[in-house]
């Protein structure tokens, strides 16, 4: 399973009043860390020191459940994690509620950022805490505090949520919320490897890249792509070879779309051989407010601070070049460009084009 905080999740479909299980994640504005800082010295001691504050907000989450049983609304928190800038919070709903999970969470927020106005910052707004130590970025977070009143990221539902509702995701998600000091910590230590680059010229090809550049200089390329209608023999046979030839120090290009393809690149990945990944639409856009904290989710983040990942999107106007047009025509005959079809044999003729 891959996560994706990035993105809200939210099902039009799905009674938020009824029972239920939701990661949820909060986010300071502009990603101060509010709430403390990491310590460690090796991924693997990676931890969260909370100062005073993170150490209350961590309490009011955890009591949720004790406050709403108050009211007969059951709940229960399954994990929670403070992060200095954001929250990850797994809560179950045990019961149909007579509110629905978003009152909770806004609720909760509320209380946090109470806590922050009534204990922590000046009253009447002034730019600084109460003890008087703070730095210029801290004063600059006590003015964003007076003018918006929340010490919470703006977002239009209000915060992050993934609703979990099929066999293992619960489980993949506590780990991945435990997980969390360590990969901050890898991202801290590798900055150039988690780092969006734009107009990165990739064999000549203007792209968007993330991860370990230096793969694209490697003379030794190879185009990956396993039609849908091999047989698993077959995808068995190419598999084994692209192990022999990645042995010998080919990399392999690949949109990892088809079945062969993912069972090849896992293959690969799991192996430690690196690869490039040819991603249709794959990056936040430069306006987003997760553009500068963007990371891959999933196995995809630990192969890119190994160093053994590119991840690449070519400009959009490649997609409709006429030589890439006449390689996917050429496969599947003149099909609309804004289908799936055209952009996924459109990737593969961009690996292609890279690996030559």
């Amino acid at each position: 399973m891959t996560v994706d905080t990035n993105r809200h999740h939210r099902d039009s479909r799905w009674d938020y009043h009824g029972e239920g299980v939701y990661h949820i994640t909060l986010v300071v504005e502009n990603r101060y860390p509010l709430f403390g800082k990491l310590a460690g010295t090796s991924p693997e001691n990676a931890h969260i020191e909370l100062n005073e504050f993170g150490k209350k907000v961590d309490k009011i989450v955890r009591k949720v459940p004790e406050f709403y049983a108050t009211k007969n609304i059951w709940l229960k928190t399954l994990q929670v994690l403070v992060m200095p800038d954001h929250i990850h919070w797994a809560i179950q709903v045990l019961q149909p509620m007579n509110c629905s999970i978003g009152e909770v969470v806004r609720s909760t927020k509320s209380a946090c950022t109470s806590l922050y106005k009534n204990s922590y910052a000046y009253p009447g707004g002034n730019n600084a805490a109460k003890d008087n130590t703070c730095d210029a970025e801290s004063v600059d977070f006590a003015r964003i505090f007076t003018s918006r009143g929340s010490i919470w990221q703006y977002l239009p539902a209000g915060y992050h949520e993934r609703l979990l509702r099929c066999r293992g995701q619960l489980d993949a998600m506590i780990h991945y919320i435990k997980d969390n000091p360590r990969r901050l910590w890898l991202k801290r230590a590798n900055p150039d490897l988690f780092r969006i680059h734009r107009q990165t010229p990739i064999a000549g090809i203007p792209c968007t890249t993330l991860g370990n550049i230096f793969l694209a200089e490697n003379p030794l390329r190879e185009a990956l792509h396993c039609s849908r209608t091999l047989t698993k023999a077959e995808i068995d046979q190419l598999k084994a070879e692209c192990l022999m030839q990645a042995a010998n120090g080919t990399i392999f290009i690949s949109p990892a779309v088809s079945e062969g393809e993912k069972q090849i690149c896992r293959t690969l990945r799991e192996a430690g051989y690196p690869l490039i990944i040819v991603l249709s639409e794959g990056f936040p856009k430069p306006d987003s407010p997760h553009y500068k904290y963007y990371k891959p989710s999933g196995v995809y983040f630990e192969a890119c601070s190994a160093g053994r990942l590119l991840l690449i999107e070519p400009d959009a106007a490649l997609f409709e070049r006429k030589d890439i047009e006449t390689a996917v025509y050429a496969k599947t005959g003149p099909i609309p460009h804004e289908t799936k079809r055209y952009r996924f044999v459109a990737q593969n003729a961009i690996a292609e084009l890279i690996s030559k």
